[in-house]
């Protein structure tokens, strides 16, 4: 099967050029989060989480006596708490080890097809897709995993896609200290497919270019590696 490329027309994204605190709380591109929010433990809030949700198994009328669901309200708030919404925590933030670019190596990097998983942040249902990224060297490279990792860490929480993919731009750029980064993320969005209109076929395409890549031409020729076999 032809792999379906990732179109030329997504429309880059113009974040507001604010400093990332490393609470990620107050600019306007990331995640809305209270000045409370960490005041409880992780496992403070897996206790409260299971409470709650267990309350709204019950008003949906099923029967927590049951073998199959009565560990069910726990599995969902370690879930949420530890799992698939880690990223919430700036303790989870990734550790960027740079190395020295000492092969001069002046060309774009790409890293392409990360696989992604989130969640919609208006339905709490899946987002997943694949993130490609790419940037120049300012001096330093990143290991290879660590790129991944950084992807993994803000997709970890309650999103919308066009956030996500700056909030992975702009940690690059804050990261190696240069603008030359680009990220395109291409998306699946189950509040689009399994409610609402019920389209299971559509994608969401989101696009973050600074420094060179805001150049037609080195833009095309990220583009059409990502969209290479």
């Amino acid at each position: 099967m032809r792999q379906k490329e990732i179109s030329l027309n997504i429309r880059p994204i113009n974040p507001i050029e604010d400093d990332m605190d490393d609470d990620h709380l107050l600019t306007s591109w990331n995640t809305p989060m209270r000045e409370d929010a960490f005041e409880l433990t992780d496992d403070e809030k897996v206790e409260k989480i299971e409470k709650h949700f267990q309350h709204i198994m019950e008003i949906l009328g099923l029967d927590l006596s049951d073998d199959s669901l009565k560990g069910t309200p726990r599995r969902v708030a370690k879930m949420y708490v530890k799992e698939v919404f880690s990223g919430l925590n700036p303790k989870n933030r990734p550790v960027a080890r740079l190395f020295e670019n000492k092969y001069k190596y002046d060309q774009m990097l790409v890293e392409k097809d990360i696989t992604f998983y989130s969640h919609c942040e208006h339905h709490f249902v899946p987002i997943y897709g694949k993130a490609h990224v790419a940037y120049f060297s300012g001096g330093k490279v990143i290991g290879l995993s660590k790129i991944n990792r950084i992807v993994q860490y803000f997709a970890k929480r309650p999103q919308v896609q066009e956030r996500l993919t700056v909030q992975i731009g702009k940690e690059l750029q804050r990261i190696l200290g240069t603008d030359s980064v680009a990220v395109v993320m291409d998306a699946n969005h189950m509040c689009v497919a399994s409610r609402g209109v019920g389209d299971t076929n559509s994608k969401t395409g989101t696009a973050f270019f600074g420094g060179k890549f805001e150049e037609e031409n080195t833009r095309r020729e990220f583009m059409n590696y990502i969209n290479s076999k």
